[in-house]
């Protein structure tokens, strides 16, 4: 349950919106999409009915404010792996295996919930701006020679989007890693 007051009415209304989006998704992830209900949202929040309905008019619009968290915040990490990371072709690497593990670890995913979260318009920007971020990386692999330049960058963003997804139905971080060199050695230049 969220304290009563923090040190201001907007970082209280904080604490509570985010409370409501982690007690929604465990019980989402105990009891499956369908089973939860608002007043066990409430029940689980500590907050009543009626003010569980100021937050969120609905159990949907709760999914999506949380999965638009979790995207946002595998976004934030994917940069700082990025920049983390040494030189051109370490940082193009460095982030699609972090990319790979990121679609790893939804495998086993509720479908139903992953559909329903998937069609929103956030995922769209979401991916475009993963997209945008490998293809910021070939053009700077290929620059240093690192990267093939017979293809453009855009489409060897999507190359590397689209191959790492299969990192979803794969059983194993070394599966994910295999997936992670097949892609890269997609993006070499050819001898």
């Amino acid at each position: 349950m969220p304290r009563l007051w923090e040190t201001t009415i907007e970082a209280h209304r904080r604490e509570v919106r985010e409370a409501i989006l982690n007690a929604t998704a465990a019980l989402v992830s105990d009891r499956g999409l369908r089973s939860v209900t608002m007043s066990q949202i409430a029940e689980e929040t500590g907050i009543g009915r009626a003010t569980l309905y100021k937050y969120f008019p609905d159990l949907e619009a709760i999914l999506l404010a949380w999965h638009k968290r979790q995207v946002g915040s595998h976004l934030a990490y994917l940069a700082e792996v990025r920049d983390q990371a040494g030189d051109a072709g370490g940082r193009l690497e460095a982030v699609l295996d972090a990319y790979a593990l990121i679609c790893h670890q939804s495998h086993g995913q509720d479908t139903a919930l992953a559909a329903f979260l998937h069609r929103d318009e956030h995922v769209d920007r979401a991916e475009q701006e993963l997209r945008e971020m490998i293809r910021d990386l070939v053009a700077e692999g290929a620059k240093s020679g690192d990267v093939r330049v017979d293809v453009s960058p855009d489409e060897l963003a999507s190359y590397c989007v689209q191959a790492l997804t299969a990192a979803r139905h794969v059983s194993s971080k070394v599966a994910v890693r295999r997936l992670v060199a097949v892609t890269l050695s997609g993006l070499r230049r050819p001898r």
